[in-house]
């Protein structure tokens, strides 16, 4: 399974008359742990290749002057974080049938990494994160916007789970996290965008949301590559 970060270069993909590619841009936002991601990486696992996944989460700013310690106690869940220009500059190239070097984040250091890698434009673009329906610039560039939901104690354990299995991270500091910056920045920034999508899903695992958006980018992919 693919992890965020670890987005695998691709073969170059067709583009449409003018070299434009006319994607479509499918937006999937939720709270931590709402199970956004999973929901992502099921389309990513049904359609392989055939579709682009590109994470927010890989955009958080580099902070290499911050000693390690004081890039612990950056609030992370505040939209000011992410250079979220950058990553619309790259989705509009990734329309214009352009190739990207999508920046690579550590959770382990916080920090970007020095590592890029090359994302290729194809007809279906899913853009990931818990952020992505904040910023006007992203949403006007999505074609489908989705709100994953979950309840706030099972965002919190998975959470939980997550940071300590995958990003080595103790159970003391997760709660200080949540307490201090992702809980408040939630209520402030992630929860008033469910107003603004399009579909909202309770779970990552809800099947028939899964089968709907799983149609809708068949039908995209089927359509001439002119259209």
């Amino acid at each position: 399974m693919m992890m965020q970060g670890e987005t695998i270069p691709l073969e170059p993909g067709k583009t449409g008359m003018g070299g434009v590619m006319n994607s479509v841009i499918i937006g999937v936002a939720g709270g931590t742990g709402s199970g956004k991601s999973t929901f992502t990486q099921r389309l990513k696992n049904y359609f392989g290749d055939e579709v682009t996944v590109v994470y927010h989460d890989n955009y958080y700013r580099r902070q290499d002057d911050v000693p390690f310690e004081e890039r612990k106690k950056v609030n992370y869940d505040h939209p000011a974080s992410l250079e979220t220009d950058l990553l619309v500059e790259h989705l509009k190239k990734l329309k214009n049938g352009e190739p990207v070097e999508c920046p690579v984040y550590d959770y382990t250091v916080h920090n970007r990494s020095d590592r890029v890698v090359r994302i290729e434009p194809r007809r279906v673009i899913i853009l990931e994160g818990i952020l992505v329906l904040q910023d006007a610039a992203l949403r006007e560039l999505m074609d489908i916007k989705i709100f994953v939901e979950a309840d706030a104690d099972e965002r919190i354990m998975r959470r939980a789970i997550r940071d300590m299995r995958e990003r080595g991270r103790d159970l003391e500091g997760i709660f200080r996290q949540y307490v201090t910056t992702v809980k408040p920045m939630h209520y402030l920034y992630v929860e008033p965008t469910k107003a603004l999508a399009d579909i909202v899903i309770n779970s990552g695992q809800n099947d028939v949301a899964f089968d709907v958006i799983r149609t809708k980018i068949e039908s995209v992919l089927n359509q001439p590559e002119d259209q």
